[in-house]
């Protein structure tokens, strides 16, 4: 016996039964199989629009803000940066919630990529999925068009388009935060190269043009973050507790010497207040003096007449 390819069964007009393997599927995705037997384009741009609408709805599912209004009543982008990304997740909440956010926001995207954009669109679907799925992280339709910077699920399209571009990006990225401690560095490190590795091992396609989009969309989203790297002002990650413990401890210290200067400012400002009174003291005795002797003048002066 042969080898017999897994199938779906679809129907045609005229054409009875049409056996489809699961590759095609994949790389054209059920609305593109239906224009290809039916000869005509509609099918296939209908099934790009609803891969991107679907995959911008799942997008905009922003778990950054959910979780901080779930978990702990309160807005992750009234803190730090002002996104509802990762990273901001990681310096408000700590590991956990960031870890939380991160798998989500992951998940999100794979199913978009994966699912959602592979089945209607194939290939192009996928493509076009990925980057509608950005666009909602960034401008969520659920929290007011206010959402994260688009890294995590720009890393997960990576990772459906190519594993070793993935792997050789994440590198990279690794070992800029490893030693500088500007994720933002990493990020657009890893976005100014992007494209270009993912060319070089995968030849042109509409791949490359959605790269493009997307690395140039994540860059602009860090234009901040860029100035401020370049000014020298960009705040630093920490991943160490005793940094954190050395940062409160340097805090008490400084609070205690702040204590210590009010206090000898009072100090002061007593003294001064004990020299004054003293001064007023020793002026009415003066005063005092200087009218005894003015009686006593009067009185010698008196008893002569």
């Amino acid at each position: 016996m042969g080898k017999i390819a897994p199938n779906i069964l679809f129907h045609d007009k005229g054409m009875g039964i049409i056996m489809i393997t699961f590759e095609k599927l994949w790389n054209n995705g059920i609305f593109g199989i239906l224009a290809e037997n039916s000869g005509g384009p509609f099918l296939w741009v209908l099934g790009i629009i609803l891969s991107a609408v679907i995959a911008y709805l799942l997008g905009s599912l922003n778990f950054g803000v959910i979780i901080s209004k779930l978990a702990y009543r309160d807005d992750v982008r009234s803190h730090g940066s002002g996104n509802g990304g990762m990273t901001n997740m990681l310096r408000t909440y700590g590991k956990g919630a960031a870890a939380v956010t991160l798998l989500c926001d992951a998940a999100k995207a794979a199913l978009s990529i994966l699912v959602v954009g592979r089945m209607l669109g194939g290939v192009w679907g996928a493509n076009i999925a990925g980057l509608a799925c950005i666009i909602g992280h960034v401008y969520p339709i659920y929290f007011g068009f206010r959402g994260g910077k688009g890294v995590v699920t720009v890393a997960v399209m990576i990772l459906c388009q190519n594993p070793f571009v993935f792997l050789i990006l994440f590198a990279v990225f690794v070992v800029a935060v490893a030693s500088t401690k500007y994720v933002s560095l990493g990020s657009c490190l890893c976005m100014v190269i992007y494209p270009y590795v993912l060319y070089n091992m995968t030849g042109y396609g509409s791949h490359i043009i959605i790269a493009v989009i997307s690395a140039a969309f994540v860059l602009f989203l860090h234009r901040e973050n860029i100035k401020r790297l370049h000014e020298g002002k960009e705040n630093k990650i920490s991943f160490s507790k005793k940094k954190k413990n050395k940062g409160k401890n340097e805090n008490g210290a400084k609070a205690v010497e702040s204590r210590k200067s009010v206090s000898a400012s009072d100090g002061d400002s007593e003294k001064t207040k004990i020299m004054d009174s003293d001064s007023g003291i020793s002026e009415n005795a003066d005063t005092v003096k200087d009218k005894n002797s003015e009686t006593d003048a009067d009185d010698k002066k008196s008893i002569e007449r």
